[in-house]
């Protein structure tokens, strides 16, 4: 396929503008600022973010290449449907939840990052075992995005997807390596823009090709993009539909915004309207899926074989071929500006929150705790150049965007939400933690993983239809909190003497707290870290 020459130059075009409005933000973030705030101003934006701007990033980074292509891919595929199109569905209780129930206690205690109440408690070791899912949720999520831009650009301009794939890494890694997060949010708002112009002015033109039938009628068909509901399947609808609820809760990109911001009101005002954005900016991608369910393609010029895109294994890539086939050229051009700034708006925020984990909690919590302020500026700044070289590579090899856009929400869903979720209303410690990720891992594995050809070697009863991821989460859980529970009561009843004590979570005296100096020897690291005396003492 030849180089589309317009849709190349719209892209460099775009690119250009994205990184230019990244410097302008680092440079409007850093004037008049002092050096020593690099990492604070990197990880959350010096705290002191509008409701604007936040609101914009927070709903930028769920409507992300991933959200956009994977939601119009499910609704097109036969045998699954609107019906099995729940993220559009779970964003608003999703974030609601989070703003109801856990922004106050996070904001409160000025926390940097998600790991940071769990390693007060557990232990820096135990904290560096649950940036394992966080690690690993943000490279699935980065990837699903990549694979999203990568056949969007083949799609449209002829642009091979290792090429598409490295360019854009490369450019969402240079200015979030510049600006952190003020950056990665002021970029935000100029792709949540492009996203509504591109998607909405598209829509028209495809709604009215002489090829597309009325989605009315194609919606009853058999099979019809609406999707059939079936017993047989209905524990894994379930599964599903609480894993996109409850596993985007320990979401660290969520919380680099909510820890940014001025207030806690304004975090949680930010939640609800990201909410309510996210599900808006589902509509247009439905309906794309609609279309492309509706549409004759023999009467295109996709093929000239007359196979459909889903005959020619191409459904992955649905959104970017209606863009294509079923809109005039300049539409299709400006289109692929709107996909491309759904990538840019979320890539950048996977990049940063995984550095920022590292950084933080794993070298400087666990293995560095002297380590100066310019020392742990060069580690954020390898550490996001080397966690976006796997990214793109899972990109490169991925089939179904949305299948690995699930995956990532999975695998924090099973391991960290039963652990932040204790964390902030219970009082577990390292003896249930431990026994609890090892269990989750092994019973969500257990289920097998078809993203990476893995097969079950746990039998759930019913097969398919049993929902073991919600299960795995659930025995985590409670397993979590009867050896908690139970090992407290033996240290307290001297049952056990404290000098087994391994994990050094001091139960005979009441358990560890929170405070800052119970993980660290010094606490010179936490600038801003102001903490009441009521707070200080408090467990979460």
């Amino acid at each position: 396929m030849a180089i589309f020459v317009p849709g190349l130059v719209v892209l460099v075009v775009f690119y250009l503008l994205i990184f230019a409005v990244g410097l302008w933000a680092a440079w409007k973030k850093w004037k008049g600022e002092e050096e020593d705030k690099y990492n604070e101003r990197q990880m959350v934006g010096g705290r002191d973010m509008g409701m604007i701007v936040g609101s914009f990033t927070m709903t930028a980074t769920w409507v992300g290449g991933a959200y956009i292509n994977g939601t119009a891919e499910y609704v097109y595929t036969p045998g699954l449907g609107l019906y099995w199109t729940q993220a559009p569905l779970v964003s608003i209780p999703c974030l609601m939840l989070v703003a109801i129930f856990f922004a106050k206690k996070m904001r409160t205690q000025n926390f940097t990052t998600i790991l940071d109440p769990l390693q007060y408690k557990f232990g820096r070791y135990m904290g560096v075992l649950l940036y394992i899912p966080a690690l690993l949720s943000d490279l699935f999520w980065s990837a699903a995005i990549l694979a999203a831009l990568g056949g969007t650009l083949s799609v449209i301009i002829g642009l091979d997807v290792l090429i598409s794939v490295i360019i854009s890494a490369c450019i969402a890694v240079l200015y979030t390596l510049v600006g952190g997060l003020y950056s990665v949010a002021y970029t935000d708002i100029l792709q949540l823009v492009v996203v509504l112009i591109g998607l909405m002015l598209a829509l028209p033109f495809a709604f009215t090709h002489p090829a597309v039938s009325s989605i009315a009628t194609t919606a009853y068909e058999s099979p019809g993009w609406l999707g059939t509901p079936d017993t047989a399947t209905i524990g894994l609808w379930i599964d599903f539909v609480l894993i996109l609820t409850l596993g985007g809760i320990p979401a660290q990109v969520l919380y680099q915004r909510v820890l940014a911001m001025k207030s806690v009101r304004k975090s949680q005002m930010t939640l609800v309207i990201a909410g309510i954005g996210t599900a808006i900016f589902g509509l247009p991608s439905i309906l794309f899926g609609a279309i492309a369910a509706s549409t004759d393609w023999n009467a295109t010029e996709y093929d000239s074989a007359g196979k459909s895109p889903l005959e020619n294994n191409e459904h992955y890539y649905i959104l970017p071929i209606v863009l294509r086939y079923l809109t005039p050229t300049p539409v299709a051009v400006i289109g692929l500006g709107a996909l491309a700034a759904a990538v840019m708006s979320s890539i950048d925020s996977a990049i940063l929150s995984s550095s920022s984990m590292f950084s933080r909690n794993v070298y400087q919590f666990t293995f560095r705790n002297k380590a100066s302020k310019r020392e742990l500026e060069w580690v954020m700044r390898c550490t996001t150049i080397c966690f976006a070289i796997p990214a793109a590579a899972i990109a490169i090899t991925v089939e179904s965007i949305q299948n690995l856009w699930y995956l990532c929400i999975d695998v924090v869903y099973v391991v960290l939400f039963p652990q932040i979720t204790s964390v902030m209303y219970l009082d577990p410690n390292t003896y249930g933690s431990l026994p609890a990720y090892f269990i989750g891992i092994i019973l969500r594995l257990g289920g097998g993983e078809p993203s990476f050809k893995l097969d079950p070697f746990i039998h759930y009863p019913g097969g398919l239809n049993f929902p073991f991821k919600t299960f795995a989460m659930v025995v985590s859980f409670i397993t979590l909190v009867v050896f908690s529970y139970a090992a407290k009561y033996l240290f307290e009843k001297g049952i056990i003497p404290e000098k087994y004590d391994i994990f050094q979570c001091k139960l005979a005296s009441g358990g560890r707290s929170i405070r800052i100096d119970e993980i660290m020897e010094s606490d010179h690291v936490y600038e801003n870290k102001t903490v009441g005396k009521e707070t200080e003492t408090s467990k979460l």
